[in-house]
């Protein structure tokens, strides 16, 4: 099998040891194990519960504990609907490798994570991609969708809220996308790692598997839960698509590991603890960036209503992987070039880590700026 490289992996892989402010980052800034413990009130008694487990497979599926703790994130799923997987990147791999063959038309909402259509693409199917336009706040027009979704169409991919922009569905939307779905018998698959993360509310987003009956979730404990060293994800899909995943898992999962599995339970069971950890950093932290840009006129964006990245649109005559490079090299700002993810002429700035960090990293890259030229 062919598929593309996957540019914003390979741009952290080079990059992301080499500087000294990671303004690239996605995850909310994670949780140390003494924290975790901390939270769930667990310091005294964990190698209680650690000593008897026997360092096995564990539960292939994922243990009954963590799957019920995560169908709680949903209003309608159980555990029965829930398969555990190695983090989304995962559970995205198993969904495609579940759905998608040669010959098959996929719609694909972009910029997105870029396994969303560069793995159909290499399992030889036609991705048509609807692009988030910044004069539309990065929210998808939904008339062009629908002209997208023919007869045939097998399914629609996106991420609520986005990777990258951080614009956000809200029910009434999501539910228009299913009734396009629903049309064409097609399914949703909705990347909703970043759920959770809201500007505003307390409350989890809808998400597409509780509204729609071909809607696939995936999730991870890396981005609000921020628990990415776990490596643990899920998919939360129909039975169909859950037995056909199945298949494939066994040839290059088998199961997590049994730590992983114990300790994901854990903050799941925690969840609106850390959920609301997480809101705290991503308002702080945005608001410091939102006051950077309005001070900054070489700088434009559409404000994120969700998650924990945005892109920077800057007035520079440079491309944005090379505006990237010489960043790095010039301050150790590391940001994202929009180039690898389809969006040139732009950055992708994440917000979710040390505030001080970004403080000082937005005031190295104005300086960076003017040796543009620019005021």
């Amino acid at each position: 099998m062919k598929i593309q490289p996957f540019a914003v992996e390979q741009w952290m892989n080079a990059y992301e040891t080499r500087c000294r402010y990671n303004l690239a980052e996605t995850c909310v800034e994670s949780l140390t194990l003494d924290q975790l413990l901390g939270l769930a009130g667990k310091r005294a008694s964990i190698l209680d519960e650690l000593r008897p487990l026997k360092l096995t497979y564990g539960a292939i599926q994922g243990s009954d504990r963590l799957r019920d703790a995560v169908a709680a994130l949903y209003d309608t799923r159980s555990r029965h609907d829930v398969m555990i997987a190695h983090g989304a990147i995962g559970a995205n791999s198993l969904v495609y490798q579940a759905l998608v063959e040669a010959g098959d038309r996929v719609v694909a909402i972009v910029p997105n994570y870029q396994q969303h259509y560069s793995i159909p693409e290499s399992l030889g199917a036609h991705v048509d991609k609807l692009r988030l336009r910044e004069e539309d706040a990065f929210m998808p027009d939904l008339d062009a969708l629908r002209r997208l979704v023919i007869p045939g169409t097998k399914l629609i991919s996106l991420s609520n809220p986005n990777n990258p922009t951080g614009s956000l569905l809200e029910r009434a939307q999501l539910e228009q996308v299913a009734a396009i779905a629903d049309a064409v018998g097609a399914y949703v698959v909705c990347d909703e790692v970043y759920r959770g993360t809201n500007q505003s509310g307390d409350e989890l987003t809808a998400s597409i598997a509780d509204l729609y009956a071909r809607g696939i979730s995936t999730g991870s404990m890396s981005k609000a839960f921020s628990l990415a060293g776990l490596r643990l994800g899920w998919l939360v899909a129909p039975a169909e698509v859950l037995k056909a995943a199945e298949i494939h898992r066994d040839y290059n999962t088998i199961s997590v590991g049994i730590l992983d599995d114990h300790l994901a339970a854990i903050a799941l069971e925690h969840a609106d603890q850390i959920l609301a950890r997480s809101r705290s950093v991503v308002r702080t932290n945005l608001a410091a960036v939102d006051h950077w840009v309005r001070s900054e006129p070489a700088v434009q964006y559409v404000k994120p209503r969700a998650g924990t990245t945005t892109l920077l649109r800057y007035d520079a005559p440079i491309a944005s992987r090379d505006f990237c490079v010489r960043l790095l090299e010039s301050t150790g700002v590391l940001f994202t070039p929009g180039s690898a993810l389809d969006m040139e002429g732009y950055v992708r700035l994440g917000y979710a880590n040390n505030l001080r960090a970004i403080e000082t990293g937005l005031e190295q890259v104005s300086a960076f700026l003017r040796s543009f030229g620019r005021a």
